[in-house]
C-alpha cells in the first residue's frame, strides 16, 4: 500500500515521503480501515509518539496522521461492534502508524459508525477537534447553561466546534481571534468577539470557563478572567498562572466512541458545522503540512 512516512526527525517537513508500506496487521480487538480521508496536526512531527512506541523504542519509519474516515476492511480476532464494509471514523493511536495511508490498523473502540449522509472529509475533520471541544467544555470545564465561556481561537478547528457546542448548551459565548475571523465566529454562535490584536482581552470581564488553544501570554492573561469556582482549560501547555479560587486543567484529548457518535448525530441533524478547508491527495500530504492555516481544517483525500 501507499503511505506517507517519516524516518529522520531532524529532516522536518522535508522528511515526509510517499512510500510503499506493508499492509497493516489487525491485532486482537483491531480493525483495518481502508482510509478514504485523513486529518493531521501540523505539530505532530514534534510529538514523541510519532517516533517511538509506548516503551520508548524507535518505531520509524512511521506513518503520521491520527484522524481518519473510511470503511472497515478487516476485523482482528475478538473484535466486536463493527462489521466489514461499515463506514467509520475516529482516532488512530498516538504511538502507532496513523491515517496518512491507504490502510491503517486501529483499535475498534477508537472508532464510531459514520452515517451514510456525512461525507468522509467531514468525518476526518471531526474527531480531534470535536472530542477536544466537548471534553474541554463539559468533562473538564463543567460548563452549564447560563454560564459564560471565553473561547480562544473561535474560528479554528477546536474553537469553531466549541462555540457551537457551548451555545447549544445554553452558555453565553465570547470568542477571540484575529479580526478576519470575527464574522465566522459570530455566524457560528458567539455572542461577542474580541480581536486579540486590537482589543483588550481584559475588557470581557469575568467568565466561568476559559478554553485556551494558544498558550503563552494569552493563556497567562486569561487566568485573571476566571471568576471564583471557575475553570481555565488549556490544550496547548500547562499554565503557569492560575485563577484565584478556580481550577486550571491541561489535558490531551482521548478517544471516545460514544461521544464520536453523538457528534456525528449533531452533524447529521444540521446542529453542528465542521469547517473543512483545503483538500489534498495523499501524494501532496507533505505540502499540506507546510501550508498555512486557512479557513477550515486541511484534509488528505486518500480514496
Amino acid at each position: 500500500m501507499k503511505a506517507i512516512t517519516v524516518q529522520d526527525r531532524a529532516a522536518g517537513l522535508s522528511g515526509l515521503t510517499l512510500t510503499d508500506r506493508p499492509y497493516p496487521h489487525a491485532a486482537e480487538n483491531d480493525v483495518v480501515v481502508r482510509v478514504c480521508a485523513a486529518g493531521f496536526t501540523p505539530g505532530e512531527l514534534d510529538w514523541p509518539g510519532t517516533w517511538t512506541d509506548r516503551a520508548g523504542r524507535d518505531r520509524t519509519p512511521s506513518v503520521p496522521g491520527h484522524e481518519l474516515s473510511g470503511v472497515v476492511a478487516e476485523l482482528g480476532y475478538g473484535t466486536t461492534g463493527l462489521t466489514v464494509g461499515q463506514r467509520v471514523f475516529g482516532l488512530a493511536d498516538w504511538a502507532r502508524d496513523g491515517s496518512l495511508a491507504e490502510f491503517t490498523a486501529v483499535e475498534a473502540r477508537n472508532l464510531a459508525p459514520l452515517p451514510a449522509d456525512v461525507d468522509h472529509t467531514v468525518g476526518a475533520a471531526l474527531p480531534i477537534s470535536g472530542l477536544t471541544a466537548w471534553q474541554a467544555l463539559f468533562d473538564h470545564g463543567r460548563l452549564e447553561s447560563g454560564q459564560t465561556v471565553l473561547i480562544h481561537g473561535a474560528a479554528g478547528g477546536v474553537g469553531s466546534i466549541a462555540v457551537q457546542l457551548a451555545r447549544r448548551a445554553g452558555a453565553r459565548v465570547i470568542g477571540t481571534g484575529r479580526a478576519g475571523n470575527r464574522a465566522v465566529a459570530l455566524d457560528l454562535g458567539a455572542d461577542t468577539f474580541v480581536d486579540l490584536q486590537t482589543e483588550r482581552l481584559e475588557d470581557v470581564g469575568e467568565v466561568d470557563v476559559v478554553l485556551d488553544v494558544f498558550g503563552g501570554e494569552i493563556l497567562e492573561r486569561s487566568a485573571g478572567l476566571v471568576r471564583a469556582g471557575g475553570t481555565l482549560v488549556t490544550i496547548n501547555e500547562p499554565a503557569k498562572a492560575r485563577p484565584r479560587d478556580g481550577r486550571t486543567i491541561f489535558f490531551v484529548v482521548e478517544a471516545d466512541r460514544y461521544r464520536l457518535a453523538e457528534l456525528a448525530k449533531l452533524v447529521r441533524e444540521g446542529s453542528l458545522r465542521v469547517l473543512v478547508g483545503s483538500q489534498y491527495p495523499l501524494a501532496e500530504a507533505p505540502a499540506a503540512f507546510g501550508a498555512g492555516r486557512g479557513g477550515g481544517k486541511s484534509i488528505i483525500v486518500v480514496d
